[in-house]
Formats: C-alpha cells, sequence, structure tokens
C-alpha cells in the first residue's frame, strides 16, 4: 500500500517539534540578538513558483524556532502564561489533521460532543451551579465578551428591550460597576459592547488590589458588576460572597474575570481565595494559562444558558442547525477550529487530582520564590495568595535595571508592572514543567544578578 504524500512531511514536522521540545528546558528564554536577526530571511517577496513542502517546513524552523520566547519552559514567569502538557500538545497535533469546523455538531460531531463532556467536567470542577451554559472561546478576552453580552441582554430584557433586535439606541441606562484594577479585556470587552470605558463607576481597592466594600455604590437591577478572581498583580481576589450578598437582592447581574484565578476554586487547598465565587451570575476562563494547554482555549460560562444564547445565536436556512445544544449558539464565531479537543485532553489525562495538584504545585513555586528573594534581602511588595509575586529591588530605576538584566542573562523571564505606585518585577508561575530545582535555580540567578548590578551601581556612585 503506499504511503499518502503528507506522511513523510508530518514526520518532518514531528522531528523538528520533539527537538525543539527536547531543548526547551536549556535553551535562553528570550530569543538571542541573532535569531532575531535572522527573522529578516522572512521578509522576501511571495515567490512566482511554487517551493518544496519540505524546503517551506525547514525554513519555518530554522529561522523561526531560535526567534521564539521559551513560554513553553520551566524557567518562563511572563504574563501568565502557562506551557503545554505534554497529552495537550498530542491532542493539538491529532486536531490539526482532524481539521474540524467547530460551529455545528452536522459539520463536526466529535466536536461538539468534547465540548459538552468538557463543560460538565468544569461545572462540576469548578463547583458551578448544574444547568450553566458555556462557550469555547479563543480566550479571555472573548469569554469575557461572551459573558458580559449575555449580561447585558438579561439587564435589558428585564427593562423590556431587545438590544439584539434594537441595539442600545434610546435603550435604558446600565450602571456598570467595576474596580479600579478591572482588567484591560474587560473594559475593551465593555467598549465593544457599547457600555463604554468612561461611564464606568470605578470603586477603589485596597493594598491586595480588591475592590473595597465600604465604596461599593448603590446596586439595583440595571446594575453590572465586574469583579475579578485573581488579579494580574497580585494574585488576589475580590470579596465574592459579600459583593454576591449585596447584588442578589438588588437583583444585580455579577460577572467575574477568572483568567486565572477561576482556576484556584478546582484546588481544595486554594478554594479559600475565591470563595462566594460561584454565587455570581457569569464567568470567563482560561485554559491555555493554568491548565496548560496550547493556544487558544478559553470558556465562558452563564448561569442563565438562554441569556448568553439569546446574546450569542444565529441562524440562516442553510446552516442545518439542530433543535440539541449546538456550539455556534455560544459563541461569537461560527467557523471556528475544535479548541474543546485540548481541553477535555488535559482533563481526562490530570483528572480532579491531578487538577488541584497543578494549581497547588505552582502556589507552592511562587511562595518559595517570594521567600527566597525576600531572605535575599529584596521586598516582595503582596501577599503571594495564588501564583504572582511583585518584587523590588530598591528604587524604581533599580527594579528596572534588575528586570532588564534577567531578562538579557535569560536564565528566566519576567516581565515588569506598575503596582499602586511603584514599580515592581512580576513573577507568575503557570507552566506544568517547573520544577523546585527551577525555582531554586531561578532565586540564585535573580540574586546574583541584583547584587551584581547592585555593586556596578555603588562603584559608579549612582
Amino acid at each position: 500500500m503506499n504511503s499518502s504524500p503528507t506522511q513523510p512531511l508530518l514526520q518532518q514536522a514531528a522531528d523538528r517539534a520533539q527537538r525543539y521540545l527536547r531543548d526547551l528546558p536549556e535553551r535562553h528564554v528570550a530569543p538571542l540578538p541573532s535569531a532575531l536577526e535572522a527573522l529578516k530571511g522572512f521578509r522576501r517577496a511571495l515567490p512566482d513558483s511554487p517551493t518544496a513542502p519540505e524546503a517551506v517546513l525547514a525554513e519555518l524552523d530554522e529561522i523561526g524556532s531560535p526567534a521564539t520566547v521559551a513560554s513553553g519552559g520551566p524557567r518562563y514567569f511572563g504574563f501568565v502564561v502557562g506551557g503545554s502538557l505534554p497529552v495537550t500538545t498530542a491532542a493539538n497535533w491529532l486536531a490539526a489533521a482532524w481539521d474540524q469546523n467547530a460551529a455545528m455538531k452536522v459539520l463536526s460531531p466529535v466536536a461538539a460532543c468534547l465540548e459538552e463532556v468538557t463543560m460538565g467536567w468544569l461545572i462540576e470542577l469548578f463547583g458551578l451551579p448544574a444547568g450553566c451554559g458555556a462557550g469555547f472561546v479563543s480566550g479571555a478576552s472573548q469569554a469575557n465578551f461572551t459573558a458580559l453580552a449575555a449580561a447585558r441582554h438579561s439587564i435589558l430584557a428585564r427593562q423590556g428591550w431587545d438590544v439584539e433586535a434594537r441595539g442600545l439606541y434610546g435603550a435604558p441606562e446600565l450602571k456598570v460597576v467595576v474596580s479600579d484594577e478591572i482588567h484591560a479585556t474587560v473594559l475593551k470587552a465593555l467598549s465593544l459592547l457599547g457600555l463604554g470605558r468612561e461611564r464606568l463607576f470605578r470603586v477603589p481597592v485596597d493594598g491586595q488590589g480588591r475592590l473595597r466594600m465600604d465604596a461599593l455604590p448603590l446596586l439595583d437591577d440595571s446594575t453590572l458588576v465586574c469583579v475579578q478572581a485573581g488579579n494580574v498583580n497580585t494574585g488576589s481576589s475580590d470579596l465574592f460572597a459579600e459583593i454576591c450578598a449585596r447584588a442578589k437582592p438588588a437583583g444585580a447581574w455579577v460577572h467575574v474575570d477568572g483568567a486565572f484565578g477561576l482556576w484556584a476554586a478546582a484546588s481544595p487547598a486554594k478554594r479559600r481565595v475565591v470563595d462566594g465565587v460561584v454565587e455570581a451570575d457569569s464567568w470567563a476562563v482560561d485554559a491555555h494559562k493554568w491548565l496548560n494547554t496550547p493556544y487558544d482555549g478559553a470558556i465562558a460560562f452563564c448561569r442563565d444558558p438562554e441569556s448568553m444564547r439569546a446574546a450569542m445565536s444565529l441562524n440562516a436556512a442553510y446552516l442545518m442547525v439542530s433543535d440539541e445544544r449546538e456550539p455556534c449558539h455560544y459563541v461569537p464565531e461560527l467557523s471556528r477550529r475544535a479548541r474543546g479537543v485540548e481541553i477535555w485532553a488535559a482533563l481526562r489525562s490530570l483528572g480532579r487530582l491531578g487538577v488541584a495538584e497543578l494549581i497547588e504545585r505552582s502556589c507552592r513555586h511562587a511562595t518559595r520564590l517570594a521567600e527566597g528573594l525576600r531572605s535575599a534581602g529584596f521586598t516582595v511588595l503582596n501577599e503571594v495568595a495564588l501564583n504572582q509575586v511583585l518584587v523590588s529591588f530598591g528604587d524604581d530605576e533599580a527594579t528596572r535595571r534588575v528586570i532588564a538584566g534577567i531578562q538579557e542573562e535569560g536564565t528566566l523571564w519576567c516581565g515588569g508592572t506598575v503596582w499602586q505606585g511603584h514599580t515592581a518585577m512580576r513573577i507568575s508561575v503557570s507552566s506544568w514543567a517547573t520544577s523546585d530545582a527551577d525555582v531554586e535555580r531561578c532565586i540564585a540567578a535573580i540574586v546574583a544578578i541584583a547584587r551584581a548590578l547592585k555593586k556596578r551601581d555603588f562603584k559608579c556612585g549612582r
């Protein structure tokens, strides 16, 4: 039997990918300057004639692979970026070969089935209300957008207004309450939904970035409250139980941006950090962060699936939608890839205990990094509630120099932030691949770089 012409090419791709993954743990985390310079090799005119697929693959690997950020490795601590569990990488390859359009059951029965199974597992894992609706989207940006669209529909429907049919012209006004630490993706979603960024009621926060209950305004049934599980700087979460206790009697809708922090609900040891989160009305969570699936994948949940469906559904005579759950009725897209495949694979592989252990291990690593750097004389600016650590190395300029030195040295990668007026280095531990040995190696590297820069500054009279 003759082999498919695709087989040799796929074998080459597998060989190259395996070599990349094998070398990932020990490579320089940021691309070297020579690799960035080599990217010029891609900048050429579109060729007139075809190029052999093997040559295309070789060019992609030989120029492209060195210029990647090693964010899938064990010592990347920037931007709350997880790696990819081996089973999810393999599932991703298989899903790419399937090339399924996950819009409707008729287009991909397997994609629709895996989404249904996975949403049930996640609802149970997080302790969300049975019967929630869910949509599989690209990331927390789209998950927030989807859930907030459901909120907009529900609030205006109670006022007798069909926003999907009539738009916002002449609609009753919504009151949108957010904290001063609300994530930029929520602000973007609100602006895309026509609710604006400047007409929001902003609530001040405490020293850990939690919405201050004493500053929460009067809530009513035209109010949308946006809260946060896992502050992107400190890892802390808003006081959901107290907020929902105020919101529910008033008829207000509570939405939780839980991009990474909602995963704490899956850990018996960390569930207290998000106490009361299940009392909200909608939730957004990423899979490509703490569940460690490949990009991209996230889920929007809604207590009232009909509000979600009303905000997102579409139909046309040719689409052949069924009376059963159709994935396209719960997300902004029609055509999209089968994102549920990798999420299903991660959950099936890890199980309930494995998910909890993944979350708790990352938190232990963050705690150890904070302890090690504090012991070395540096200032940790936050209470380490989950997997985020904020570190100051003196004044703002000294901290910026240390961050730049760490990024250049290459053992690890951490980004910078500004936290309540102070420049800080932000450590986000999210990868399954990070080991105890990686943590100790990183502490040693950070301390050595910071001390060397301090010694140099002293000699220079700074």
